[in-house]
């Protein structure tokens, strides 16, 4: 327990800062505004600890009885806690956002996990802190928070290095707590002397929910297990803090950015719905000198409210826009019946269904959407009994509060005129899941929707690609306006080769988008690989800047091209922006081969392998291999050029260009019978007209005329409908 520290020289230092901070009765309720500190003491380490996707009444310190957490329990007895504090909106970069600027999410624009920036010119804590000498750092657990997203503003170091894999949904892109606390506390060795602000992310319990077998022993369900694990990472943080002297002079928040749903209302996660289970969250302040230790405040708070607490104790004004109000001010009469709003945008973003937008007053929730829905949270924390036709009038005035915001939707693309029109003159901004004509459907009433995406997903990263494909056919005969499935369904028809029906099927998410950036460059990526270079570079810039893929487009376009400048121009953007993906790596080695520098190319195909490690994901390689044997092949090295072929074949047996490189390379070496093999095993393993195409032209350069006649034929024969067939 943290008691045994606690000596007479703690005592002094709380004697010091009495007139300066709150006082607080022995009683747990309000804390004393009438104490407040104005200012922090100089130099007061700050801690901003943010557990993801954990629900309040999840914790022990909230009444849960069904799992320990020690660490959290050790911390709230010497902090305030928040009895009632809410998120404003289900998703972690949106929320973290509103933590770092004090903004609703329709102030500071971040509306969703992907597609979005935090802009540069808006607020943020860490910058501010910055200014007044503090050092700052941030680890992060999750890719959604990756440096790019504008959230590394005004930190020192920020350490985000979550392993990327391709395929995998952005939720599974995570690393482990115990890691990112390794990474923070040798940080805070360096800095602890001085003046730090500390942010600490980590990604238990968010799904997949799979403890380590200590924490899981014990506990009725594998959220509980994540909880126990978070909060033993938790617990090795405040160590730290304790080893080093800190702790006791630290001002230290611990909070989550959004609970989870475990099928309360229907749903697993947090995406969609916006019942208390997803926006009530923990939410403890320890303030210095452990003021205030172990009382509760009851009056209601929100994650907005945090940065408006630190700024007002280091003496800066928030911006006009900020909707929170200092934490140590929550006792005063005029923040007793404050209105809270928050919103869920996925389900129209990502399903097409209609957005939901919240609003708590008091004890009383309202749900507005196409079906509204009312509770009284006191006497209804389960949210099931809907009262609104009891209490109309409630209802009215809090629907009237919420419409008074400016909630327009708007991504990313559409805010920047020059990007709208672009959109406009290629069809994709004139209907689909963002028009306003005709209703959209309530997201509880479609929520069984959202089980088959499961059952699709399950099948897919099971390989089993056709059978996916056919859940997702059926769920867009009941949902034909749905982005997500269009989306999900090409990347199952690509895996499966069909890129054709993938390309329809991305344009058709793209255009039900209005023109979202990552399906922008997915449609890119595709057109690229369709030879249709024009509209690959269309697509591409529409994805830029907030799309990183699309300067790997229009990189490639340009090598096509024969552009060597403007590839490097681009392959260095999209290097800038790479995080931990290594597809740029392999773009460079394209461009160091394509200028004959081979040894060159061959050193970046080293770094990207060593970086990329022991990864599950090995089909992601088959580009380096590719690069790595046209590079020993330039050399002369033909032996280790074929193995490369190979390797690329084996990791990707629908890419085309590896065989056709090494069927040349056989037909080079004067091994004519190896290097039509090559080719039948290419057609064979892809039987398509842009397989037999690649055939053709490979034949041709190896100068066998009749057999690439002879091919042509048969596949003209075979897809007599086929116009790129034709144009040969």
């Amino acid at each position: 327990m943290r008691r045994c520290w606690r000596s007479a020289e703690r005592c002094g230092a709380l004697l010091l800062m009495f007139a300066l901070l709150v006082i607080m009765g022995c009683r747990r309720s309000e804390p004393d505004r009438s104490a407040a500190p104005a200012r922090l003491p100089e130099g007061t380490p700050v801690v901003l600890i943010s557990i993801d996707t954990l629900r309040a009444d999840r914790l022990p310190i909230y009444g849960y009885d069904k799992v320990a957490t020690p660490s959290i329990d050790g911390l709230r007895s010497d902090a305030i806690l928040f009895e009632r504090a809410y998120t404003h909106i289900g998703l972690t970069l949106p929320s973290h956002s509103s933590i770092f600027s004090g903004l609703l999410p329709l102030d500071h624009g971040v509306r969703d996990n992907i597609g979005y920036r935090f802009a540069v010119d808006l607020p943020t804590l860490p910058a501010l802190m910055k200014e007044l000498g503090y050092a700052t750092g941030a680890f992060v657990s999750a890719y959604v928070l990756r440096s790019d997203t504008g959230l590394a503003r005004g930190f020192d170091v920020y350490d985000d290095d979550v392993e990327f894999e391709a395929g995998k949904q952005l939720g599974a892109l995570q690393r482990a707590g115990p890691e990112t606390l390794e990474r923070a506390a040798e940080w805070l060795q360096e800095v602890y002397k001085e003046p730090f602000f500390l942010f600490f992310h980590i990604y238990e319990p968010h799904a997949p929910y799979e403890p380590p077998a200590p924490t899981a022993a014990g506990h009725s369900a594998a959220y509980d297990g994540e909880v126990a694990a978070a909060d033993a990472v938790i617990g090795g943080l405040l160590s730290e803090l304790e080893q080093l002297g800190v702790y006791d002079d630290a001002l230290i928040v611990l909070l989550s950015d959004h609970g989870e749903g475990l099928m309360d209302h229907g749903e697993m996660d947090h995406l969609v719905l916006i019942y208390r289970e997803v926006l009530q969250v923990p939410l403890l302040l320890k303030l210095p000198g452990g003021q205030g230790a172990g009382t509760t405040v009851s009056a209601p708070a929100q994650l907005t409210d945090v940065a408006a607490t630190l700024l007002s104790l280091l003496g800066f004004e928030q911006d006009s826009r900020a909707a929170g109000v200092s934490l140590l001010g929550l006792g005063d009469e005029e923040n007793a019946d404050r209105l809270i709003l928050s919103e869920s945008v996925y389900p129209r973003v990502h399903f097409g269904w209609s957005d939901l937008a919240s609003m708590i007053d008091g004890d009383f929730h309202f749900i507005d959407g196409p079906d509204p829905e009312l509770y009284n949270l006191r006497e209804d924390p389960g949210e099931k009994h809907n009262i609104l036709l009891d209490q109309r009038a409630a209802a009215r005035r809090m629907r009237s509060a919420i419409e008074s915001y400016d909630r327009t939707l708007q991504t990313p693309a559409e805010v920047d005129p020059e990007t709208r029109e672009s959109l406009q003159a290629l069809g994709y901004l004139s209907g689909g899941a963002r028009a306003t004509q005709g209703p959209l459907a309530d997201p509880k009433s479609r929520i069984h929707v959202i089980s088959d995406l499961g059952r699709a997903a399950v099948l897919a990263r099971e390989g089993k690609n056709k059978e996916a494909a056919e859940v997702f056919v059926e769920v867009l005969e009941e949902e034909p306006g749905m982005p997500f499935a269009w989306q999900q369904l090409s990347v199952v028809l690509q895996k499966e080769g069909d890129r054709q029906a993938a390309l329809e099927a991305m344009i058709k998410a793209l255009e039900l988008s209005a023109g979202r950036s990552d399906l922008a460059a997915s449609v890119a990526e595709l057109y690229f690989e369709s030879g249709n270079l024009e509209q690959a570079r269309t697509h591409a810039e529409l994805a830029l800047p907030i799309s990183p893929k699309a300067y790997e487009v229009l990189a490639n376009v340009a090598l096509r091209e024969g552009d060597l400048d403007a590839a490097e121009g681009h392959i260095e953007q999209a290097l800038a922006t790479r995080g931990k993906r290594i597809q740029p790596l392999i773009t460079k080695s394209a461009l160091l081969n394509r200028r004959g520098l081979h040894q060159e190319a061959l050193a970046v195909c080293e770094q990207a392998e060593l970086e990329f490690g022991d990864r599950s994901d090995r089909q992601a390689l088959h580009g380096l291999f590719f690069q790595r044997g046209t590079a020993y092949g330039s050399l002369g090295r033909f032996a280790e050029a074929k193995q490369a072929y190979r390797r690329s074949i084996e990791l990707a047996p629908r890419n085309l260009e590896a065989y056709a490189a090494l069927a040349y390379l056989h037909a080079l070496e004067n091994e004519g019978p190896e290097a039509g093999r090559v080719l039948e095993e290419m057609v064979t393993a892809n039987p398509t007209p842009a397989a037999y195409i690649e055939a053709v032209k490979t034949l041709r350069a190896m100068e066998d005329d009749e057999m690439a006649r002879r091919v042509l034929d048969y596949a003209r024969r075979q897809w007599p409908d086929s116009e790129p067939l034709r144009q040969m």
